[in-house]
């Protein structure tokens, strides 16, 4: 036993003295480093990485500025620094570097490192889809990525802004980070919001005013308003703080524009005054007025003072109005500016110096450099994936080698909105000067968009099937129908041409077909246009039998006290079975249009020649007042000059259209020697069948819209005002001959329809359709239409347009030219809204009361659909 434990404590000894033989006799193991001894110099023989799996340790490394072989003091700022450029990178929420061993002089240090977690899932309380995704194109949080506290921060501070300035300035933000049990190192983020009510102003308290009264001022401030006020009814009265420091510059400019140059806000203050209103309180000081004195110019070569005087418009005497001043110079575009620019002179730059300030004089001298001329060097064309680029540039009035003119850069903007090809919300063109070389190049961003339209509807009513299927090509290629292979989709495209097809039917009652086609660059090279159309419809008549048995049916209803509103109360003999093939109208049309753009008064204007040839049919037709039976033609040729300067054809802000149309046929009746009069008294079918063989009229339509914006026309929601004017004249040239056809139909949505019977509608909301036209005499041979609307935009994007509408409007029809009294009017008024999809087009509603009696009944309430745009 003995023997035993003394071979046990050589062989322990054995071993240790091994063990020491194996380590350096200086190792030192997890050495105690003391900041307040003295600092050694090592060689640093290894660094470990610990804690970074997701990242190569020689990244991490690097990112130390540590490296083997460096010589380190420890303890020192080298180790310090090397933890903070670690921890600016913003991968770990630990970082530690700690000295495993020290072996004579080299240590051996390991990055002791914890990562950032990362994202798991996301999730938003207390938010609507819409501010869902606002947010999360805001904050850029996404699954997979590493959160720490200063991205948390970042969040909230986002999140806290987005809703003030939407008006919930106590909004409550609060993020949680949840260790998700499932994913190691990773959080579920949660994203807590209380909107809370909106803020509001309760008052707003205004003191230093003299000039100007509160109300004044009040009414300046657009966005920040007192709730509680009617003349505050469609304004804003959330307060929103971006919104109120606007205001506050739009005081100041307010007395600028006074001549009030000195006029500042010495304090401002937003006071709470319960938890849903706040009282604001401004503090002001007007100082004086001010009065211009002299003018004087420097440095114009180009234009001669008295020019630039006179563009300007401003004299001795004048009120120093700093807001005029700016944009007689730079901002209208009948400025200074735009007049050097429209030469060329981009580099153009005009500077107001007040020269001299004597009590409450000023001396403005106007310093100008005029700079080179400028040539285009490139024009450059983007995001058009639509049409051939030729098409586009054809619209353009700016071009390589020209010299740049600004109003010709935006006109080439408004020519493209026009094409409706690219979405005009979206465009971005601006000039790219080159000031070394005196060259400009012109970028065009465009967005394209399709606006070809289908339509389908299919439905029954008391006359069996009804339906509609049209199509509408707006970028059509002719010189490309027979290339399959240049095909983009099922038609050949690119040329910008239309082409439409479209049928309807009423069961049996009414067909309607049609096809045109237009090319608005006619052979390619100038801006002449070429139209072809044609069309063909039938409408089928009701047997009397039906009448018959649903007057007696209304009788018998009328008699016993109560109230029959219709027919179609004999179940046994419905609408459907009236039909009667012996009662119809057919009519059979071609046409065919040449039109040119003018240069003068304007180039705005444009003028049409069309040629066109009617046939119709006629049996047993009791609709009409001169003519039931019979075969007639008409031979037209139809003028028309117009002019419009609209900026976007969807939703207008700015510009008019006007329209002058004059059709004609030629004057049969002068080249037969027949006794019209005599074949008019006799009022048989064969004299009414040679009275109108051949239709003889003059017609003459006069349209015009204006839009007028109410506030600034390059906001996305600018209020706009639209007003219209519409008349129209159907003449003779021979009494006896009154044109059976081409009559208006006047009143209601203004939508075609199986009973107007080659009339022309006419809209006036507020009536039923056709409740205007005197049918006592033939219809309406002449009619005029008033009105103003106010539009204001709901949304505007690239697929969708939607805005609202007021309006008032008057109207009214007349049985002869000679009867016309254009201001005798039925009154109506409304509101509305109009939505535009690409391949719909424009469809609205309308609610509308006719406040007028025509012919014993109140126009009374009414609602319209529109379906197209109107003008």
């Amino acid at each position: 036993m003995r023997f035993r434990f003394i071979t046990f404590l050589l062989f322990l000894s054995a071993l240790t003295a091994n063990v020491c033989a194996q380590a350096p006799a200086d190792t030192v193991y997890n050495p105690d480093i003391l900041f307040t001894g003295l600092p050694k110099t090592y060689e640093i023989a290894d660094i470990q990485v610990k804690g970074a799996d997701n990242y190569e340790d020689y990244i991490v490394i690097g990112y130390t500025g540590l490296k083997v072989g460096d010589l380190i003091t420890i303890p020192s700022a080298e180790i310090t620094d090397a933890s903070k450029r670690l921890w600016r990178q913003g991968l770990f929420s630990k970082v530690q570097i700690a000295v495993d061993k020290v072996v004579g002089n080299k240590a051996y240090l390991t990055l002791n490192l914890r990562q950032q977690p990362r994202i798991s899932e996301i999730n938003y309380h207390g938010v609507k889809k819409g501010e869902k995704q606002d947010l999360e194109e805001a904050l850029q949080l996404m699954k997979g990525n590493q959160i720490t506290q200063n991205i948390v921060n970042r969040a909230e501070s986002i999140i806290k802004k987005y809703y003030s300035n939407k008006g919930f300035g106590n909004a409550v933000v609060k993020i949680n980070l949840t260790d998700d049990l499932s994913h190691p190192n990773e959080v579920i983020v949660d994203i807590n919001i209380n909107k809370n009510d909106k803020v509001k102003v309760h008052k707003i308290y205004i003191d230093g005013n003299n000039v100007l009264s509160d109300r004044q001022l009040q009414r300046v401030m657009k966005k920040t308003n007192e709730k509680g006020k009617l003349l505050n009814l469609f304004r804003q009265k959330k307060f929103v703080e971006t919104d109120y420091k606007d205001d506050l510059n739009r005081i100041i400019q307010k007395y600028n524009e006074k001549g009030y140059r000195d006029a500042v806000i010495l304090s401002d203050s937003v006071v709470p005054y319960d938890e849903k209103t706040v009282d604001v309180y401004i503090n002001l000081d007007e100082g004086k007025r001010y009065f211009v004195n002299d003018v004087t110019w420097v440095g114009n070569t180009v234009y001669p003072t008295e020019n630039l005087a006179a563009l300007l418009g401003i004299e001795k005497g004048d009120v120093y109005n700093q807001t005029l001043l700016k944009k007689r110079t730079t901002d209208d575009d009948d400025a200074i500016a735009s007049a050097y620019m429209d030469n060329g002179y981009l580099f153009f730059d005009i500077v107001p110096v007040e020269k001299n300030v004597r009590g409450d004089s000023i001396d403005l001298e106007m310093r100008i450099v005029e700079g080179p001329q400028a040539r285009i060097n490139n024009v450059i064309i983007n995001g058009n994936d639509r049409l051939y680029e030729k098409v586009i540039r054809r619209e353009l009035r700016v071009k390589p080698g020209e010299l740049f003119s600004k109003s010709d850069l935006m006109r080439s903007a408004r020519e493209i909105a026009q094409t409706g090809h690219f979405n005009p919300e979206n465009m971005d063109i601006r000039p790219e000067p080159n000031q070394e070389n005196g060259t400009v190049d012109i970028l065009f961003n465009l967005e394209s968009k399709s606006n070809d339209q289908f339509e389908f509807s299919m439905g029954w009513g008391q006359t069996g099937i009804i339906g509609k299927v049209a199509i509408k090509f707006t970028n059509f290629s002719i010189k490309n129908l027979f290339y399959p292979n240049s095909y983009k989709g099922l038609v050949p495209q690119g040329d910008g041409q239309q082409l439409t097809i479209s049928a309807q039917t009423n069961a049996r009652y009414y067909q309607a077909y049609s096809i045109s086609f237009l090319d608005p660059w006619f052979g390619g090279k100038r801006p002449n246009s070429l139209s072809v159309s044609a069309w063909y419809s039938r409408q089928t008549g009701v047997n009397s039998s039906y009448y018959n048995r649903n007057y007696m049916n209304n009788y018998l209803y009328s008699y016993s006290g109560l109230y029959n509103t219709g027919y179609g109360y004999d179940n046994n003999y419905s609408y459907e079975n009236a039909y009667d093939p012996n009662k119809f109208l057919q009519m059979i049309g071609v046409s065919v249009g040449f039109g040119k753009r003018l240069n003068w008064p304007d180039d705005y204007f444009t003028f049409q020649a069309e040629l066109g040839y009617s046939w119709y049919y006629l049996k047993n037709w009791e609709y009409l007042y001169y003519m039931q039976n019979g075969t007639s033609n008409a031979l037209t040729i139809g003028l028309t000059l117009a002019r419009n300067s609209i900026d976007n054809p969807l939703y207008t802000r700015s510009g008019s259209n006007f329209s002058l149309n004059l059709q004609l046929t030629p004057p049969v009746s002068l080249f037969g020697n027949k006794n019209w009069k005599k074949l008019s008294e006799e009022n048989t079918t064969a004299a009414k069948k040679e009275l109108y063989r051949w239709i003889e009229y003059w017609k003459l339509r006069f349209k015009a819209r204006t839009y007028t914006p109410i506030n600034d026309v390059e906001s996305k929601y600018t209020l706009v005002l639209m007003t219209r004017a519409d008349i129209g004249l159907l003449g003779s040239y021979n009494k006896y001959l009154k044109s059976p056809f081409e009559t208006f139909y006047v009143g209601g949505d203004g939508m075609s329809g199986s009973y107007t019977y080659a009339q022309e509608t006419i809209a006036l909301r507020g009536y039923d359709n056709g409740q205007l036209t005197p049918y006592q005499l033939g219809g309406g041979y002449a009619y005029t239409r008033f009105g103003m609307e106010l539009h204001f935009p709901f949304m505007l994007q690239p697929t969708t347009t939607i805005y609202g509408l007021t309006f008032i409007e008057g109207g009214n029809a007349w049985t002869s030219v000679k009867n016309f009294s254009p201001f005798e009017l039925k009154r109506s008024a409304g509101v509305g809204v109009r939505i535009y999809l690409p391949m719909i087009g424009m469809m609205g509603i309308d609610w509308a009361y006719g406040f007028d009696k025509v012919y014993g009944t109140k126009g009374g309430s009414h609602f319209h659909f529109i379906l197209g745009q109107e003008f």
